[in-house]
């Protein structure tokens, strides 16, 4: 049983990245959907998806290949963790790699990236950081 699902998602992506893989795979959930989404929607991987039906789904998320400049995802730390939760209002999300990166924000609104909460003027628990 693991503690914190999220971390040993964003750990998979991270490792399957660092040794160029083009697909990872891992037990779904909607949390990790939506961070999937978040992920493809600000550039940082390809595609996901959902394998299976009912209670034995997989999730998939196809990584970006590497190209000269080097690969689209370069980095990802978990911020708020189920021992310590960390939220911020608005003002103070926080801007990753001088604007480089994105933050993975959980609003009232759903999951989104900071910029996004930013626009719409919610604040919310930080998931991760992305770069």
């Amino acid at each position: 049983m693991l503690t914190d699902p999220i971390a040993d998602m964003l750990t998979r992506i991270r490792n399957a990245n660092m040794v160029g893989h083009a697909r990872v795979e891992m037990p779904h959930s909607r949390m990790k959907a939506e961070v999937a989404r978040v992920l493809r929607d600000e550039g940082y991987v390809q595609d996901f998806g959902v394998l299976g039906e009912g209670p034995i789904r997989r999730l998939w998320v196809d990584l970006k290949p590497a190209t000269a400049q080097g690969r689209a995802l370069s980095g990802l730390r978990r911020v708020s963790r189920p021992g310590l939760r960390v939220y911020s209002p608005r003002q103070d999300i926080p801007m990753v790699r001088g604007g480089l990166g994105t933050a993975i924000v959980s609003t009232s609104r759903g999951l989104m990236s900071g910029r996004a909460a930013h626009r719409q003027g919610l604040g919310g628990e930080i998931v991760a950081l992305v770069w």
